[in-house]
């Protein structure tokens, strides 16, 4: 089981959910089910409007979790990682703070997701 707090100055505080890892729901499919409102578009990963900070509560730093190709270029395009840090983060296969909600699938690990 995963912890899930989602955090945004939309929301009057913030919300906590219990998720299943690997049950291969995305974040944002997560979100939609707890009344949570992350902007969202075309629920594909192409648009970029539910682009999330994502940051681990573990305090052993974020878990590597691999980019679709479409998070990587819509991130970039964005602006939200530079092509530097991508091909650093590659590397090390860490994964960035900023991902896209209807990309991310949950893992193992209390998160806390800003938006």
């Amino acid at each position: 089981m995963a912890n899930i707090t989602f955090s945004s100055p939309a929301m009057k505080k913030d919300i906590t959910v219990y998720a299943v890892a690997g049950d291969r729901r995305s974040l944002l499919a997560v979100a939609q089910e707890n009344q949570v409102p992350i902007h969202y578009e075309c629920q594909d990963g192409e648009c970029g409007s539910c682009a999330v900070q994502v940051l681990p509560l573990s305090g052993k730093g974020p878990k590597g979790v691999h980019l679709t190709e479409k998070e990587k270029t819509v991130l970039l395009l964005s602006g939200k990682v530079s092509k530097e840090e991508l091909a650093r983060l590659e590397v090390t296969d860490v994964a960035p703070e900023w991902r896209l909600a209807c990309q991310y699938m949950l893992l193992d690990d209390d998160i806390l997701v800003k938006f």
